[in-house]
This record gives C-alpha cells, sequence and structure tokens, in this order.
C-alpha cells in the first residue's frame, strides 16, 4: 500500500475547501447551480464519491441546497443558515463547555444591547415592551421562556447586524433557557431576573448604549454565575 496516498477525508476536505475558494472568488455566486457531481469530480480532480462526501458536508452547513430533480446550488449564505451549528453545540453542550458558552454570549450580548440602544427602531421597542411585559404577566415557564427568547431576539435584530445576531440566536438554545427558568423558578428568581430584563428595557428607552452594555452584560453574568453554582454543587 502506498503510505503517502492521500486518505479519503483529506481529499474530501480539499474538495470542500476548493469548492469554498470558488463561491468566495465569485465564480460560484449565491443563487447559482453547481455543475454536476461528475463534471465537478472531473474539474477538481478528484473521485465522484469523495465529491458526494463533500456536497453533503457543505450542505449540512448550509452552503449548498440539494432541490429535488434540478440539481445543487449555492445558498442565499445567509448568516442565520450558515450559523446553524452554534444551536447545536448549545444543546449539546454540558458542564464547562456550557459556561465557556455563556461566556461567548455574554460579550456578544452586552454588545448587540448596547448597538441596540443607539439602533433601535420604535417599532423595534414596541415589540422589546411587549414581551417584557408578557413575561411579567405570568409564571407558566413556557410562556416565559417563548418571550424571553423574542425579547433578546428583537433587541439583536435591532443592533444591525445580521451575523451577530445569527451568532446570538445559535447561543441562546432554548434548551438551555428551559433548564435555566426551572432553576430559577426552584430558587425563588423570577423577580430578580425579572428586574434585569427591566433594567434593559430602561437603557434601550433611554437611548443609553453604555446602560444597555451594562445591564445585559449583568443579566447574563447572572446566569453564568448560577451555572458555575450548579456545576460546583
Amino acid at each position: 500500500m502506498d503510505e503517502t496516498a492521500p486518505q479519503k477525508g483529506t481529499v474530501t476536505q480539499r474538495a470542500i475547501e476548493q469548492i469554498k475558494a470558488m463561491i468566495g472568488e465569485g465564480r460560484l455566486e449565491p443563487g447559482q447551480r453547481l455543475p454536476t457531481e461528475r463534471d465537478l469530480a472531473v474539474q477538481l480532480g478528484i473521485s465522484r464519491s469523495s465529491m458526494r462526501e463533500a456536497i453533503r458536508a457543505l450542505t449540512v452547513l448550509g452552503v449548498l441546497e440539494a432541490r429535488h430533480g434540478s440539481g445543487i446550488y449555492v445558498t442565499q449564505l445567509e448568516a442565520g443558515d450558515l450559523l446553524e451549528t452554534f444551536g447545536v453545540v448549545a444543546d449539546l453542550s454540558r458542564g464547562p463547555r456550557l459556561v465557556e458558552l455563556l461566556e461567548v454570549r455574554r460579550i456578544l450580548e452586552s454588545t448587540a444591547t448596547a448597538l441596540a440602544a443607539a439602533r433601535i427602531s420604535p417599532e423595534q421597542l414596541a415589540e422589546v415592551e411587549k414581551h417584557l411585559q408578557a413575561m411579567n404577566a405570568t409564571d407558566d415557564p413556557e410562556e416565559i421562556i417563548a418571550h424571553d427568547l423574542a425579547f433578546h431576539r428583537e433587541i439583536a435584530t435591532a443592533a444591525g447586524n445580521e451575523t451577530m445576531a445569527a451568532i446570538l440566536d445559535g447561543l441562546s438554545s432554548r434548551t438551555f433557557r428551559a433548564r435555566v427558568w426551572r432553576g430559577y423558578e426552584e430558587e425563588g428568581a423570577f423577580d430578580r431576573t425579572r428586574r434585569e430584563h427591566a433594567a434593559i428595557h430602561r437603557a434601550l428607552v433611554a437611548r443609553d448604549p453604555e446602560a444597555a452594555r451594562a445591564a445585559a452584560a449583568a443579566h447574563v453574568g447572572e446566569v453564568e454565575e448560577w451555572l458555575r453554582a450548579q456545576l460546583s454543587g
């Protein structure tokens, strides 16, 4: 056996990188149909099986999409589609890795909230207030989780950075939020977290980016500390 022969995984990875390069250089545009699997394999000098694996991997990542009876196309390369894997990471992570994700979320959430304080429209602000009021009007964890997600999602959208909003959406796992809210309910900490949301809302109303940054950092920081305590308990 030739020990210098490339392993299949290496060939597939090379195909992935070459397709990504074609997109990055503009040789394949968003929405454009790829050449046939056979033609692309010949063009890149690899086997059809490796090309098939590369296309499958890029489809999972949201870079390509298969259209039944039509072929393989480059997606519109929207941030939300490309960053869906963050949600999988957040849902599956446990222990110290989850604390790391919360650290990342704290940094991004505070930045997004500061940007939103400067950029939020009256309509978006009204939506944020609507979800805040809905959280305050119920003790049902499922309803609270839904409005909590919507509250932060509206703020991230108002920040005006689609990539940041997509990352935050992925990190804001519904599964994890459910675990946090259940824990808060057991500890009787609903009132505290409602006050934290209200502080974020006040900073947005005042259009005060630094107050918004501090309120959001404190809010996610409380979740972070709660989780650390759960892990050490």
